[in-house]
């Protein structure tokens, strides 16, 4: 596609659920489904605002697909209210919704035309001939597929095929469109290409996304904000650096990026710092405001790239051995066996070329983090 622009000024200061004042544009009002005594969907409740790339996110089997099938009218909630734009749409059929859905395996026609994919709801809605012809000229232009608009999609690359599938589904001007797994087939590299991609298209034309991953990385990169499911609810809902800083649970920490997980007891909680007695690393400092009573088990969550390999003593001191290591150019990951047999991880940008390892496997070292660089979790 064409080179990208700076994100604008208006992606920097969106932050509507940060206001009292604004309207939600979907509302997800106690929502729950059952396929027979399955609960596939728990009692959930959910504000998503107009022009906001929502990402829901999860393993297999969470209820995020169903959550998206329902907002697209495939699947009727058992329980509760679904509402768009200030209207209960739990029971209107889905060719009437304002809502568009791209699945993930794009489902285009073989037999059709690049055009003629992107035409085809337009057709099936009657519109006129001069109108279709200039709206599927528009979608040509935003995707970049001008010069492939009479191939078929066999003659397409997956990167292309993808563009053609969301061209398709942006074509009838949905309120919504949802987007399932609809990376899930592209190559990474190409992949992570079309995340940016995706960001410009949707803020261009100021739609609001949702968008169904399993891939961490790709909420990260593309979502105002993030909604991670387990067993048919929410866990956490929040914006990609809130969750990643400031997990709300151990199963929140694991699935969100890298992380160590180091379990001890509260020593003491005050001015706004939690110590720790761990069996791995003695006492350890989080400066974090808690209120919890002596001897509450507990869990320290640190980042591997908030770890950093020390020479001498320090606060938050943990001592191991190098149990193994891994190259990925731009940075070294350490796998730091502790007495317990536990294993933590350490990154290090690789700033200079790797001549001569300084840290190699056996060597014996020490870890620490800053206060403020962890998060204590009571669950």
């Amino acid at each position: 596609m064409a080179d990208r622009q700076p994100a604008s000024a208006s992606r920097k200061t969106f932050a509507p659920w940060s206001d009292p004042s604004a309207e939600p544009f979907i509302v997800f009002d106690n929502v729950t489904k059952r396929f027979g005594d399955f609960v596939a969907v728990n009692n959930v409740s959910l504000n998503v605002y107009e022009r906001e790339f929502f990402s829901l996110l999860g393993p297999s089997g969470c209820g995020k697909t169903t959550l998206l099938r329902m907002l697209a009218g495939f699947e009727t909630p058992t329980e509760g209210r679904i509402l768009l734009d200030g209207q209960d749409i739990s029971t209107i059929p889905p060719y009437r919704r304002p809502v568009n859905m791209m699945f993930q395996s794009y489902a285009l026609f073989p037999h059709m035309s690049v055009a003629d994919n992107i035409a085809f709801g337009l057709k099936q809605d009657k519109m006129p001939k001069p109108e279709i012809e200039e709206r599927v000229a528009d979608m040509l232009r935003l995707v970049k597929l001008e010069q492939f608009a009479g191939r078929k999609p066999h003659q397409l690359s997956g990167g292309q095929r993808q563009r053609v599938a969301l061209a398709r589904s942006l074509a009838k001007r949905p309120k919504v469109l949802l987007l399932d797994e609809p990376l899930g087939a592209l190559d990474k590299k190409l992949r992570e290409e079309t995340q940016f991609e995706l960001m410009d298209i949707q803020e261009n034309l100021g739609l609001t996304f949702m968008i169904v991953t399993h891939d961490q990385e790709e909420a990260m990169t593309v979502s105002d904000r993030i909604a991670v499911m387990d067993h048919g609810v929410f866990v956490q809902v929040a914006t990609p650096a809130e969750m990643y800083e400031y997990p709300n649970s151990r199963y929140v920490a694991d699935f969100i990026g890298d992380i160590n997980i180091i379990k001890g007891t509260i020593k003491s909680t005050a001015n706004g710092a939690v110590t720790l007695e761990t069996e791995d690393a003695g006492t350890l400092v989080v400066h974090q405001a808690m209120d919890a009573i002596p001897g509450t088990p507990a869990y320290i969550a640190i980042r591997p790239e908030k770890m950093q390999v020390i020479s001498g003593v320090s606060q938050n001191q943990i001592d191991g051995e190098v149990w193994d290591i891994a190259y990925l150019g731009d940075l070294s990951i350490y796998h730091v066996k502790l007495p317990s047999g536990a294993i933590v991880k350490a990154s290090q940008t690789n700033v200079t070329r790797l001549i001569e390892r300084p840290i190699t496997w056996e060597d014996d070292i020490s870890l620490t983090f800053a206060p403020d660089a962890a998060v204590v979790l009571l669950d």
